[in-house]
């Protein structure tokens, strides 16, 4: 890439961040859709959320920990490392390696499964909240609202 082609990729991505600033736009921001009616996201919400998504998460990590388990390194391996098979340098490293291996599977299986639950426990939220929102716009349409005969609109 020549220096003036690079020089006039940076002048354009300068111009795209100030006319994106000028403009108000915000990264992780959805912008509103037109017409104001029923989407669930009000204004400088932002977040959509899927239920079915959150759920399916959830279930992804999970499935990801258990093909971490049959991954690991099995026993037999270490086994075969030992002093009087291989040379005790050798035996030290690989127990040390095994080890460290199973730890750090350890750390991340229970990292996957806190983050699967607390995906879990988000859909609930979302849905229990929803529920909730779309009582209450039920609610004040059955308080507030005012029948019409269509003989007098």
């Amino acid at each position: 890439m020549a220096w003036e082609e690079w020089e006039q990729l940076k002048a354009a991505a300068a111009e795209r961040h100030a006319a994106a600033a000028a403009s108000g736009m915000r990264l992780n921001q959805v912008a509103p859709e037109p017409g104001g009616g029923g989407t669930g996201v009000g204004p400088g919400d932002g977040f959509r959320v899927k239920h079915q998504s959150l759920d399916g998460s959830s279930h992804l990590l999970i499935e990801l920990a258990g093909l971490l388990y049959q991954g690991r390194p099995d026993g037999e391996l270490c086994t075969t490392a030992r002093a009087p098979r291989s040379h005790p340098d050798v035996a030290e490293k690989v127990d040390r390696f095994a080890r460290f291996a199973d730890d750090q599977y350890q750390d991340l299986t229970s990292l996957l499964a806190a983050l699967s639950t607390r995906l879990r426990d988000t859909k609930t939220n979302y849905v229990s909240y929803d529920g909730e929102v779309a009582g209450g716009l039920m609610n004040a349409l059955l308080e507030t609202g005012v029948y019409v005969p269509p003989e007098k609109r």
